[in-house]
């Protein structure tokens, strides 16, 4: 959302509670929401901390790691007011279906986990660095997902499509990539753990949507469209996830140059994360397989042109 429409008011549907409706009818959601239920795990116990050797390891390197760990933590820490924003919107939207809303209720606490495990990974390496040093990068972070969520005035189909589908997917490879990286047996499973949660979020935008796409009309897919392409030049290619992508300032330096070269150090010691390159290749491949599902079920998103990442 522009920051021009920062004080307009958000519009908010009025809920309609009765008749409650608590039949299942997305049979793959409701089968999610029960493998999410099995795979419980604790941020805590499940992973061997007391086995990281941060010592093993020169200062330098440790701070990079908490810094890629730390940007990390805001990323996820996002998700923290925008799923119950998501599900609050699905429960007083007419006539949507309840295995969303439980599925949901769930994710919001895997996603807790996921931002106490990167908080204690930067914590234990060399501290938890709290903002980004550059505040026009933080700006990035700052975004409105929540009230997005929320807005009657989106349709929430587009909103699961950009947010729940073509972002988590991409999520899913690039932490998928964090994992291939990685050398260090604590980080290996914190990773572990996380990205098996990932899949389920991924899943989930792209069983919601393969449920809903025959109802779609032109202006559904059109309006789906539209808010793929707004997640992508408004998010992504502003350095949400890929910090060599965030914009430059007015000497032409990048405003996230630390992470990015945090992220180098980082993934040389084999402690999760990805070079510039290596992300390079997973967006345009996580885009470009959700771009083909997408037309799949109706909605053509159009290829992006990047100077910095090329065609996608």
């Amino acid at each position: 959302m522009a920051s021009s429409d920062a004080g307009r008011i958000t519009p908010i549907l009025v809920e309609r509670r009765f008749p409650v409706d608590l039949s299942h009818s997305i049979q793959s959601i409701e089968d999610l929401y029960d493998a999410s239920k099995r795979a419980r795990w604790d941020p805590n116990s499940s992973i061997p901390w007391n086995q990281l050797k941060p010592d093993a390891y020169t200062a330098a390197v440790r701070q990079a790691a908490a810094l890629s760990w730390s940007r990390r933590a805001w990323i996820e820490y996002t998700a923290l007011p925008e799923t119950p924003s998501l599900l609050i919107r699905f429960c007083v939207e007419l006539d949507r279906e309840v295995d969303p809303k439980y599925y949901l209720s769930v994710r919001s606490t895997e996603e807790a986990w996921h931002v106490e495990v990167c908080h204690r990974m930067a914590n234990e390496l060399a501290g938890y660095v709290n903002q980004p040093a550059n505040p026009a990068y933080g700006a990035v972070f700052n975004g409105t997902l929540a009230r997005e969520a929320l807005d009657a005035d989106n349709l929430l189909d587009g909103y699961v499509a950009a947010h729940c589908a073509v972002e988590d997917s991409l999520d899913l490879e690039l932490w998928r990539g964090y994992l291939d990286n990685a050398r260090d047996p604590v980080v290996r499973a914190a990773l572990e753990h996380c990205v098996e949660d990932k899949k389920r979020h991924a899943a989930f935008g792209w069983l919601y949507l393969e449920a809903r796409h025959k109802g779609w009309d032109d202006a559904a897919r059109q309006g789906i469209q539209a808010a793929v392409e707004t997640y992508i030049t408004g998010m992504e290619l502003r350095g949400y996830h890929c910090a060599w992508l965030a914009e430059q300032d007015s000497a032409g330096n990048s405003v996230a140059a630390d992470i990015v070269e945090a992220d180098r150090v980082t993934a040389e010691a084999g402690l999760g994360a990805l070079t510039p390159e290596q992300e390079a290749d997973i967006l345009r491949s996580a885009i470009g397989g959700a771009r083909e599902r997408l037309a799949a079920l109706g909605v053509a998103v159009p290829d992006i042109d990047d100077p910095r990442t090329g065609r996608f």
